[in-house]
């Protein structure tokens, strides 16, 4: 059996480059749907670029024009879509699309988080988790074979400050812990989710699942990764406590969108989203014992850059 086709919608976003990176590195026929508006953006233009010179097909559209959506998906077996999660309802002119080529053996649509499903901070994330789960229920009821991603943080969000939320890079004198600090969060490289997603997209047991990402080195509470950092700077830092009331007086005093670090520290460092859930029993795959071969950046070494 010949690898799947398979089509990136969001090729030149953070997340969607990679996909598509990691989808030519496994020798999948590889297309992106691009619209005309993303040729004159030089950062754009330069991912597109490369991908086309690295062998991807780029194919004219957007999630706004049916024709071309049609058009697109019809040439390939599978759609990853990885539009930012502003736009995730666009989701939904994408769905009929799919329904209409006819042709696609998995979807796997733009999650690439926390479970929506499992995050226990629904009536105060401004419905960030409850539109992903709209286009969750809408692709179960219209029969259409998925995966969805639940790798929960990427790297790149709140590691490099280590949790900090008013600061960009990590602290060497006071560090804030939320909580207890014991509750583990998860995070992982977005070159690493692209390559986890790819590996899963001809994977039967992968078939309308939810496949989980929480690799043994990237599975911390902030009190450990706070431990590993003052181990590398060879110093200790000065601890300073916010309880969860406190955490939440702070959140609800903080105007949208600025509160949106601090509520996803409350849903993870604090309520356990993350973590307080058995991946198996609660019906999930487990992204790095089914791929025990991929190489995945750790938290650690994540860190060593950072110093």
């Amino acid at each position: 059996m010949g690898k799947s086709r398979i089509l990136i919608i969001g090729a030149t976003g953070k997340l969607g480059y990679h996909l598509a990176i990691a989808s030519l590195h496994f020798s999948h026929p590889t297309f992106a749907l691009v619209r005309d508006s993303a040729f004159s953006d030089p950062r754009k233009y330069d991912k597109l670029h490369s991908l086309s010179n690295a062998g991807a097909t780029l194919l004219n559209g957007s999630l706004q024009d049916e024709a071309s959506l049609v058009e697109a998906i019809k040439q390939v077996d599978v759609v990853i879509c990885a539009i930012s999660s502003n736009l995730v309802l666009d989701q939904k002119l994408l769905i009929p699309a799919i329904k209409q080529a006819g042709c696609i053996k998995r979807f796997i649509p733009s999650e690439f988080g926390l479970d929506p499903d499992k995050v226990q901070i629904s009536d105060m994330d401004y419905n960030f988790y409850s539109r992903k789960a709209e286009i969750r229920r809408l692709v179960e009821a219209e029969g259409i074979p998925y995966t969805c991603i639940s790798c929960n943080f990427f790297m790149s969000f709140l590691v490099p400050s280590l949790v900090q939320p008013d600061l960009e890079t990590p602290p060497r004198d006071k560090v804030t812990i939320f909580g207890d600090g014991n509750t583990k969060g998860v995070f992982v490289k977005e070159s690493d989710v692209a390559a986890f997603t790819i590996s899963a997209v001809d994977d039967p047991r992968t078939l309308n699942k939810v496949l989980y990402l929480r690799p043994p080195g990237n599975v911390y509470s902030l009190s450990e990764m706070i431990e590993i950092w003052e181990t590398k700077i060879g110093k200790k830092l000065e601890k300073i406590y916010v309880t969860e009331e406190e955490l939440l007086r702070k959140i609800k005093e903080t105007p949208y969108p600025a509160n949106l670090k601090m509520i996803f520290i409350y849903s993870t460092f604090i309520k356990g989203d993350q973590t307080y859930f058995d991946i198996e029993s609660s019906g999930g795959v487990d992204g790095t014992k089914l791929y025990p071969q991929l190489k995945y950046t750790t938290i650690s070494e994540y860190l060593d850059t950072l110093l």
